[in-house]
């Protein structure tokens, strides 16, 4: 074990018995907030889809955490750090990905990779695709024997679920209708000889219910799954032998309908982990949103005819990130013989059009929708535009100057909830540790952003395409409940944008927890944390290897310590993320103004534990192994 300052772990090291403990006194800040990072970080000009939380992996191993994204529709990258800055993203695979999980399937060394591939709404039905990662390449790995299922691929998630050390997979599919109502919940074994074996299923799911969190709800090692997306909250408690029972009336306070994202986190430092659900409801057909002040229309729809009520614009009409998806996203048809619009460059992204009313005079008496599926847009005189059409997929845009209009809005929002972990049972103890926040909310992550002993609470809301979306941050003020920090300056601005995805990463390895944000519809962004109340407080970064068998490796290890403001504890890999797994090894804690010695114990899924006394002017101790990477 080596505990050093800021010290990067060499590659040969990080397969061996390792701690990293990382403990210092965090810098004073000029500021109180959060600031975007443009520099050193991908920031992609254009608009597109996303698909789920960044997964956040120290791919090449040089101590410095990367991150794979995922542009829905469009393809998956990599942005490996450069020792705190972000190189371009790097194409890996391109086309409909969802999914991702990495770790050490094969206990080689070497990070794999998995992805989850889309089917084509049943039509191109595809099984998960693995990659091998070695000097920063991604090296293709052929097919399992016999190979994973076929599938709308949704969920896959690296897992070790028989506490053998070996990294199993939970593979989750989309219901496809030829399958007739059997479950496409797949759970694989790890045989030890570099498969996966499929060994059971979870009870099949209906439509988006494939999104999951891995945890440990009775804290008797083995690891319980929680389902939620499309009905109410299922909780899986597992047993043994790849065995799971559902206990949701059991272990939940009540029925909990709308989950959009639940984590794991031990709010009141007690030892056992706690969760929070965010809530939400989606957008509506047809629905629409006005700024009164900026004069922003935003329209939302999907799935068959619309028709938006004329809008009054002038004779100028200016459209801001217009998203249609395949294979209607070159469909627009002007005027009033419905003529093509010829779009320039790729269609894939958000598009800005700007049309004057003798582009497109009139509107068809009759959309032609069994040739021609798409928008028709026209200008039908006194300053008025129409627009109507036939779409499947969710389409969204922004217009400009409308002069004034009555917006369509589904205004119902569901609380979300905290529950505190009663010994395996869990209590509603929303209202009383004061995070009572009804909106749409997206997704959670969990951080002591402020490093004063106690995790917080990030909260992605899901906006309304007209609005900038600012970011929920509640600080934990351990007894005191959390504190609703309104100037962190974490927002977004992409108009036409939908809140989706948030994850927390040390990139530049200073002790603060930093924040990616993905919008549905929007850019990439990263936001350094610079708050002024971290100045004052100590932190701990605990990097874990690998057991000291070499049996089990990281993932999924439990890492806990115990300082001045209790005890505090994260599971490795466990995120907000839906469908996706990361692997951050890297783990932080704060203790806030604690100088006492620290007790670390990290205990691998396999059962092994190591435990360590730490003093905080201690910084030179190492124990552990050290072991090679096996290329085979």
């Amino acid at each position: 074990m080596k505990i050093t300052t800021h010290k990067i772990i060499p590659k040969t090291l990080l397969f061996g018995t390792i701690f990293m403990f990382s403990i210092s006194h965090c810098q004073s800040k000029s500021q109180n907030n959060f600031t975007e990072v443009k520099k050193g970080f991908p920031r992609k000009e254009k608009n597109l889809r996303k698909w789920d939380a960044p997964v956040v992996v120290d791919l090449d191993q040089d101590g410095y955490l990367d991150l794979l994204i995922n542009d829905h529709g469009f393809g998956v990258q990599v942005c490996w750090n450069n020792k705190g800055e972000f190189a371009k993203p790097l194409d890996i695979i391109m086309g409909d990905l969802h999914g991702i999980s990495a770790g050490d399937f094969d206990r080689d060394g070497f990070i794999e990779v998995i992805m989850s591939r889309g089917g084509g709404s049943g039509s191109n039905a595809r099984n998960s695709k693995l990659f091998k990662v070695i000097n920063r390449e991604f090296i293709a790995q052929p097919d399992f024997n016999p190979p994973l299922e076929l599938m709308r691929g949704r969920t896959v998630k690296f897992a070790d679920l028989n506490n053998d050390g070996s990294l199993d997979l939970l593979n989750f599919a989309f219901p496809d209708k030829q399958k007739q109502g059997d479950s496409e919940n797949y759970i694989y074994k790890n045989n030890g000889l570099g498969t996966l074996l499929l060994q059971n299923k979870l009870p099949s799911s209906k439509g988006d219910g494939q999104k999951s969190l891995l945890t440990d709800i009775n804290n008797d090692n083995v690891l319980d799954i929680i389902l939620y997306g499309n009905a109410s909250i299922k909780v899986y408690q597992g047993t043994e032998n790849f065995n799971f029972k559902e206990v949701s009336t059991k272990v939940l306070p009540f029925l909990i309908e709308r989950a959009t994202s639940i984590v794991e986190i031990d709010f009141d430092n007690d030892g056992d982990l706690d969760l929070y659900i965010s809530r939400g409801e989606d957008f509506k057909k047809e629905e629409t949103f006005y700024n009164k002040q900026t004069k922003a229309f935003g329209f939302y729809t999907k799935r068959g005819m619309f028709k938006i009520p004329d809008i009054q614009v002038g004779d100028v009409l200016e459209i801001e990130n217009l998203q249609t998806q395949w294979p209607y996203n070159e469909a627009l048809f002007l005027g009033e013989t419905g003529y093509n619009y010829e779009f320039k460059g790729e269609t894939h992204s958000g598009r800005n059009i700007r049309l004057t009313n003798s582009n497109a005079l009139g509107f068809p008496d009759k959309m032609d929708f069994k040739h021609k599926k798409g928008i028709y847009l026209g200008y039908v005189g006194n300053t008025k535009w129409r627009l109507a059409g036939y779409l499947w997929s969710p389409s969204t845009g922004v217009i400009h100057n409308v002069k004034d209009y009555k917006e369509k809005t589904y205004d119902k929002a569901l609380h979300d909830i905290l529950l505190e972990n009663k010994k395996g049972l869990f209590k509603d103890v929303t209202n009383e540790r004061g995070v009572y926040l009804k909106e749409n909310t997206v997704t959670t992550t969990v951080a002591d952003f402020d490093n004063n002993g106690f995790q917080d609470l990030m909260i992605r809301k899901r906006g309304n395409l007209v609005f900038n979306n600012k970011t929920i941050l509640y600080l934990n003020k351990g007894i005191d409940g959390f504190e609703n920090y309104q100037d962190h300056n974490i927002v977004t601005k992409e108009l036409g944008s939908i809140g989706l995805v948030i994850e927390t990463i040390d990139y530049d390895k200073d002790g603060n927890q930093d924040v990616v944000i993905g919008d549905e519809r929007g850019k990439w962004h990263l936001f350094k944390n610079e708050l002024d109340k971290a100045k004052t407080n100590n932190y701990i970064t605990i990097t874990v290897g690998n057991s000291s068998s070499n049996k089990a490796t990281a993932l999924g290890a439990l890492v806990s310590i115990e300082s001045c403001t209790g005890i505090q504890q994260k599971r490795i890999g466990s995120t907000g993320a839906n469908y996706s797994l990361s692997f951050n090894n890297q783990i932080h804690f704060g203790l806030g103004t604690c100088k006492k010695t620290v007790i670390v114990k990290v205990k691998w899924s396999n059962g092994e534990e190591q435990k360590k006394e730490i003093n905080t002017f201690n910084t030179n101790v190492f124990i552990g192994e050290q072991t090679k990477t096996n290329l085979k």
